[in-house]
């Protein structure tokens, strides 16, 4: 829905702030929209754009110049393996950021991208979502905000894949509340796929992220959560990547489609679906216990 106060009437029609039109288009976020803008490296149909909060009809053409696309092409995302003991963003409560394992010396060496190491690759560098403390696997920083708005904007579809450890019982109508039918905070949960990996562990593919949103879903039903890893950001897999190293997404890498994996097609399970490795037990119900 179009915010009132982003649009004007003109004529028989609607204008719209350049800002928000790159942003929705891909272009950049809002944020560096400004600041190009600021900086006269935007153009609507060829002319550039002057003004801050300048209107045009949507269906004009917006261009970036070359000095901007190169500051683009420059820009990088990294990945890490985040151990459990380190939060997302800013130290709090006496841990510290996961960002403090980006150096030099913690790189993996990917032998796929040799791109060299600059320093000026911290800079602006900010996680695009979150794992818990508690939680291990994936985690993305990136300088880019066409990336962040990706994966964690507003319209975001991004799925991201977790292995999670259980104890308890859990029967179908529980894993079937699982898939769909829960509520955090007094709002309904979007639609997850949630099946049984092996055993004693869950496999939940989520599209939205709220806090602490699988541990509470999972006592909701009776289980408790004894280890959580994420696996898959969209199509980028969490693969052999060490806990505690990162590397940088590479040009062939992109987070939307999930259809193709690491060049594999990618076929989820059915929500619900029967586990692979046993059958539940009977009387409908199924207990996840943790390894020692």
């Amino acid at each position: 829905m179009t915010d009132p106060q982003e649009t004007a009437a003109a004529g028989d029609g609607l204008k719209v702030r350049v800002s928000k039109l790159m942003s929705e288009r891909g272009i950049c976020s809002r944020r560096e929209a400004d600041e190009y803008i600021e900086r006269g490296l935007v153009f609507v149909d060829g002319v550039r754009v002057e003004e801050l909060g300048a209107r045009i009809d949507p269906a004009q053409v917006i261009t970036l110049a070359q000095a901007a696309r190169a500051e683009q092409a420059g820009r990088v995302t990294i990945l890490l393996h985040k151990p459990v003991g380190y939060v997302s963003g800013q130290a709090e409560d006496g841990y510290q950021p996961a960002s403090v394992l980006i150096s030099a010396t913690t790189r993996w060496a990917d032998p796929r991208y040799a791109l060299a190491f600059a320093p000026a690759h911290l800079r602006g560098l900010a996680p695009a979502g979150r794992l818990d403390i508690d939680s291990t696997g994936l985690i993305v920083f990136t300088q880019d905000g066409r990336v962040a708005k990706e994966l964690v904007g507003e319209d975001s579809r991004i799925e991201k894949e977790y292995l999670v450890r259980v104890e308890g019982r859990l029967s179908r109508e529980g894993l079937a509340l699982l898939n769909f039918g829960l509520a955090l905070d007094g709002e309904p949960l979007k639609p997850a796929k949630v099946s049984w990996q092996n055993e004693d562990q869950l496999r939940f593919v989520l599209r939205q992220g709220k806090k602490r949103q699988i541990r509470r879903m999972c006592e909701l039903v009776g289980l408790r959560v004894t280890g959580l890893k994420r696996v898959r950001i969209g199509s980028v897999l969490l693969g052999s990547l060490p806990v505690g190293q990162w590397r940088y997404l590479r040009p062939d890498e992109h987070f939307g489609s999930p259809t193709k994996v690491a060049g594999h097609a990618f076929v989820p399970r059915a929500p619900g679906g029967p586990p692979r490795r046993a059958a539940p037990p009977a009387g409908g119900a199924r207990s996840g216990k943790a390894r020692r």
